[in-house]
């Protein structure tokens, strides 16, 4: 019986039990993470403040979802520690407050940068004399002369004697082709003689044992005519690298004549070069002095600057450091061990389950429909070979019900075998020819001693009814 396919489950029914669960996973930890503490400097207590109605918009489920307050209290020592440093900032504060007209003078009067340092003089770097960027070169270098003559690049005709490779072996091809012809024909002669069909088994093994014989002659020519080509392109080579060994003794030649040019060209460069490199060494000097008196210049007024600076600001910083005060000290909580609950996947776990039915409803189908394709497979041929004689390995796998042309139904056993003949023993499925002439006698044609079913006639009307 064909299976029938699992009922998916409700997406809505799905939605809805995941969001529950959810919902109360976080409220559960939720409350797992509010731990109250008690520290020596104080204590962290959470209480339930309220509730928060939560409503799904996808179903209009309403949730209630508590909501926490946090509260810290200080030990009564940390408290009046908290009070009299209170009292001391108080007391910070009010000097600051006196301080103020103070500032006011010192800000009031405008800031006078005259009477200090002189800054340093730019101009004793900028009139030095410029570097030398450039000197007499000398010689110009030689910078071409004559190659001694042209490389041999190709030493052959553009498709590298592949002409004469073809016309050794057409030449063979035209000797061989004849006799390979002959030798086919008598062959064929030969298998006819001793009662061979032509298309049988023994007919394409023998041709075939022919064709791999002529083909190795073929690939014989071939290669003797590859051979000749090979020899005519080694020839071509060697006279091409005696060109071209001559080519490179006269370009060593003309190398070594422009090399001792360009060597002496070279050394009056470099005399040259080390002139002007003494001449802006001494430059650089003079330069690295003029720099050093501006930086000590430029120093010693900045010095001064920030002096100035620092008396104008001091009376502000006073302020400052009297109003910052220090700080209460708060109580140290520990972070307290954090516990999770897993929320439970149900949306996951119904689609799995799904798909564990839908993966055995998958396997029972193509169960089934292994076992029909190998009936309705008969259909492929007029006359089927399914004598039970002729078969091995049997092993019954099942019943359909059959129709005969009077539609009476009744059960036709189903089997799994390998015809005896079948070198690779394939498995088949189908029915025996002997049990289908039981239901059907004229579904059953008789040949040579050997039962067939007429697949294409009778076989139809008696799988109707499977």
């Amino acid at each position: 019986m064909k299976p029938d396919p699992p009922t998916p489950p409700d997406p809505a029914a799905t939605a809805r039990a995941q969001t529950g669960t959810n919902v109360g996973t976080a409220i559960a930890n939720a409350w797992l993470g509010n731990v109250n503490q008690q520290t020596p400097d104080g204590t962290l207590n959470y209480s339930q403040s309220g509730n928060y109605a939560y409503t799904d918009p996808s179903n209009g489920q309403t949730y209630q979802i508590p909501t926490f307050t946090a509260t810290q209290q200080l030990s009564p020592a940390g408290l009046q520690l908290k009070n009299t440093q209170d009292a001391s900032k108080q007391g910070l504060a009010n000097l600051a407050n006196s301080q103020i007209g103070r500032v006011g003078s010192v800000l009031g009067t405008p800031f006078n940068p005259t009477g200090g340092p002189v800054a340093g003089d730019s101009s004793t770097i900028s009139n030095i004399p410029k570097a030398l960027t450039n000197f007499n070169p000398g010689i110009p270098i030689q910078t071409g002369f004559d190659q001694g003559g042209q490389i041999t690049q190709d030493y052959g005709p553009a498709d590298n004697y592949s002409a004469d490779r073809q016309r050794v072996e057409d030449s063979l091809m035209a000797r061989m082709n004849p006799s390979l012809q002959q030798e086919e024909s008598r062959v064929q002669q030969q298998l006819a003689d001793q009662g061979i069909r032509y298309g049988s088994q023994a007919y394409n093994d023998a041709m075939r044992t022919y064709q791999q014989q002529a083909n190795d002659a073929r690939y014989g020519a071939i290669s003797q005519a590859g051979q000749e080509q090979q020899r005519m392109d080694a020839m071509a080579a060697q006279r091409a690298a005696f060109q071209n060994a001559a080519q490179e003794q006269g370009y060593q030649q003309n190398l070594g004549q422009g090399t001792f040019y360009n060597s002496a060209a070279n050394t009056l460069f470099s005399q040259n070069a080390a002139m002007a490199q003494f001449a802006n060494a001494g430059l650089a000097q003079q330069t690295s002095q003029a720099q050093s008196g501006f930086n000590a210049a430029e120093a010693a007024r900045n010095q001064w600057l920030q002096e100035q600076y620092a008396n104008r600001n001091q009376p502000i910083n006073e302020i400052s450091a009297l109003m910052s005060g220090s700080q209460v000290s708060q109580p140290n909580f520990v972070n307290a061990p954090s516990t999770q609950i897993p929320t439970t996947d149900v949306a996951g776990i119904t689609q799995q389950g799904f798909q564990n039915q839908m993966g055995l409803y998958n396997a029972a189908n193509q169960q089934y429909n292994s076992t029909m394709g190998g009936l309705l497979g008969l259909g492929a041929g007029a006359l089927k070979l399914s004598d039970r004689r002729e078969k091995e390995e049997i092993d019954r796998i099942g019943t359909v019900f059959a129709a005969n042309s009077d539609g009476a139904r009744k059960k036709l056993p189903v089997y799994e075998y390998a015809y005896k003949d079948d070198p690779s023993s394939t498995r088949h499925i189908g029915p025996m020819a002997q049990d289908v002439e039981k239901i059907e006698p004229r579904a059953v044609e008789e040949h040579e001693g050997r039962k067939f079913i007429r697949t294409r006639e009778a076989m139809g009307a008696i799988l109707k009814a499977a």
